[in-house]
């Protein structure tokens, strides 16, 4: 079956891509974002104020977007890898998923399980239903036997224990990439605050070898654009430029300093 999901076509072709974080709960700011040019914006569950009916709402502002000639398509991270969570994400139409603290094979493999309807003993656990939003409230005949196919597991790894199981991981099948989240992953090494400590540096390049030698994507979220731009070249397809709130808050205080320059 043709995968109709841009985002793991995407990863399993390995094109570059580029997306933001979706942190303030706006279905404006959601609309706002995907009218800038990313390729993909992930709607953040996990440390942002999002329940489910502002989730559902964001995505419909994203889809809107879209209409009117936006690139950006929505991803979800959830805020545990919990397969009730993943079920109302992908019900409200999440067709790609971002798991947090995916630690070993196991729980690389639950996580894409409860993203799949059982058929013919995939292992499968979500729940069926087609009469919601990613159904088009079952008006979509194809939902129910298309929906496998068009989701996308993004792993994140964040600990020590994930890096030495790295390898494991990355041979999960369907697991589309790879996502190194820095922050967490520094302060289980130790190094808490210090993205930069040599220790980190050189975890993120083993879980990056990892991921080249087992044919998977891999993402990182960057503080910056010549971080990002240091990642891409180290072969990094799917990368973060920070979030929406890190661009409000710098903008802000940017046009607050050029003002009091200017009125001196």
């Amino acid at each position: 079956m043709e995968i109709s999901n841009p985002i793991r076509s995407a990863l399993l072709a390995g094109a570059p891509s580029e997306g933001c974080w979706l942190t303030l709960g706006s279905p404006a700011v959601a609309e706002t974002i995907a009218h800038c040019g990313f390729d993909w914006l992930v709607v953040d569950m996990e440390h942002a104020p999002n329940d489910v009916s502002n989730l559902a709402a964001q995505l419909q502002a994203i889809d809107a977007a879209r209409a009117h000639g936006a690139a950006s398509y929505a991803a979800v991270r959830v805020t545990a890898n919990d397969p009730v969570l993943v079920k109302r994400a992908m019900d409200c139409g999440a067709q790609t998923i971002v798991f947090p603290n995916i630690d070993t094979e196991e729980d690389a493999r639950t996580a894409i399980a409860s993203m799949h309807f059982p058929c013919e003993g995939n292992g499968g656990t979500r729940g069926v239903a087609g009469l919601v939003r990613a159904g088009r409230y079952g008006q979509d005949p194809h939902y129910i036997k298309a929906a496998n196919a068009q989701s996308c597991a993004i792993l994140q790894i964040e600990s020590a224990t994930a890096v030495r199981n790295i390898e494991a991981i990355a041979a999960v099948p369907a697991a589309d990439c790879l996502f190194i989240g820095t922050a967490d992953l520094a302060a289980s090494l130790g190094h808490l605050g210090d993205m930069a400590h040599a220790a980190v540096l050189d975890a993120v390049a083993t879980v990056i070898r990892a991921c080249k030698a087992a044919g998977k994507a891999v993402g990182i979220f960057s503080n910056n654009v010549e971080e990002a731009a240091s990642y891409r070249r180290q072969g990094v397809q799917f990368i973060a430029l920070h979030s929406d709130v890190a661009w409000l808050a710098r903008g802000a205080r940017q046009a607050l300093a050029q003002f009091e320059a200017a009125a001196r």
